[in-house]
């Protein structure tokens, strides 16, 4: 990626500001359910503490109005510290002296935790007093955050404006994985696509369509690509206003020479409820009371195939409703196609891995991207300002 690594800068005794995401998913009892972005952040810790620098971490947790105790980051404090086998000191209040001084007294691999950054309407907007406030704690700032890297708030633009910016070692593979899907594929390149909305998915294909050979479309979407083709979907989930688009993507594809590949069958039932059952049939024999749910086992053969063919594969969108074991069988069997796969596999999205999660499926992968948000708009390939920051601070030399 462009911009700096953190393995190129000298650490020892330097106060290391770090930006993580820890927006994870709490219980009523303030249990984490998923911890997996707390532990994508580990490598860089230990990274910065084998070198000698002390880490003082800045994170979000949901979007409360001012104080509310629901989104302290106390839990993840907590979490982070049986990880770690480590105390870690926990900042109450960013503006008081005494942050200030803990933060100036930190020694060599000690972890100085600040409560929600949301507890200040500033984070995002982006209030100069806000980055400031942040920048007084630290020496230098890494940015480990990157699916907060889209917004350009307090601490994911604002601090890297005042310190010397570097990337941590997860945004880094992050960037660089993306990129590569974006930019320079090993060919066949296979883009899997599923979920719920074609609307979400568009700007995915309309970058990455000249370099894909075959576009696999599952999950609800593909319905409103069947639809455009003609096919009775019954009460099947549908974008009325997408329709001419999907056509249009669909006509693109072929004229362009891409395979472009829709279920042959499918599972449906008369509704989604957790008690549903799934009957298997021809997609062209759905009737106007069936709801597909999942893509059938003659589309996963037939996906399987072109998986297996890929030497790049993007992921994003699981193939039906698969929290439902009912209908969790399309998405399970593109996941036994990935594990067969030598392909340089991609995955991203939130549902996307919560299937993967399900289907314990994680080795599968080389690389699977927590970005959310930010990894879709780098595929389009928009700027991503927690990024460009970074770049802009190494090019004006500061």
């Amino acid at each position: 990626m462009d911009s700096v690594s953190i393995k190129e800068v000298e650490l020892t005794r330097k106060r290391v500001i770090m930006r993580v995401d820890y927006n994870v998913p709490l219980t009523q009892d303030g249990l984490i359910n998923d911890d997996s972005r707390i532990k994508a952040t580990i490598p860089t810790i230990r990274y910065l503490q084998d070198r000698k620098a002390s880490v003082i971490l800045v994170s979000h947790l949901g979007r409360p109005k001012g104080r509310d105790s629901r989104f302290s980051l106390k839990p993840v404090k907590e979490h982070l510290e049986k990880l770690l086998e480590q105390e870690i000191i926990f900042a109450e209040d960013l503006f008081s002296e005494e942050t200030e001084k803990i933060s100036q007294n930190l020694k060599p691999g000690d972890i100085m935790l600040l409560e929600n950054i949301r507890y200040y309407p500033g984070e995002e907007e982006n209030s100069p007093i806000l980055s400031e406030a942040i920048s007084r704690l630290g020496d230098i700032y890494v940015n480990e955050a990157f699916s907060a890297s889209h917004r350009a708030h307090a601490s994911t633009y604002g601090v890297p404006s005042i310190l010397p910016g570097y990337a941590g070692l997860s945004l880094e593979q992050e960037v660089d994985y993306l990129t590569l899907v974006r930019d320079n594929p090993n060919r066949p390149m296979v883009l899997v696509l599923g979920g719920a909305k074609v609307l979400d998915k568009l700007g995915i294909i309309d970058k990455l369509l000249p370099g894909v050979d075959v576009l696999i479309i599952g999950g609800g979407m593909c319905f409103t690509f069947l639809k455009a083709l003609g096919v009775n979907i019954g009460k099947s989930i549908l974008e009325e206003d997408k329709i001419e688009v999907a056509r249009e993507i669909y006509n693109r594809a072929q004229k362009e020479g891409k395979k472009i590949l829709l279920p042959i069958d499918v599972v449906v039932s008369p509704s989604l409820a957790p008690d549903s059952t799934g009957e298997i049939i021809d997609v062209r024999k759905m009737r106007n009371g069936d709801m597909g749910l999942d893509i059938g086992p003659q589309t996963v053969k037939l996906y399987t195939e072109e998986i297996l063919k890929a030497a790049t594969i993007f992921w994003n969108g699981p193939m039906g409703v698969f929290e439902l074991d009912a209908f969790w069988e399309g998405t399970r069997g593109v996941l036994e196609a990935f594990k067969e796969s030598r392909a340089v596999k991609i995955a991203g999205g939130g549902d996307t891995l919560s299937a993967i999660t399900k289907g314990n499926a994680h080795t599968y992968f080389t690389f699977l991207s927590t970005g959310g948000g930010a990894s879709l708009e780098l595929l389009e390939g928009k700027d991503l300002p927690g990024i460009s920051v970074l770049r802009k601070k190494e090019k004006s030399g500061e």
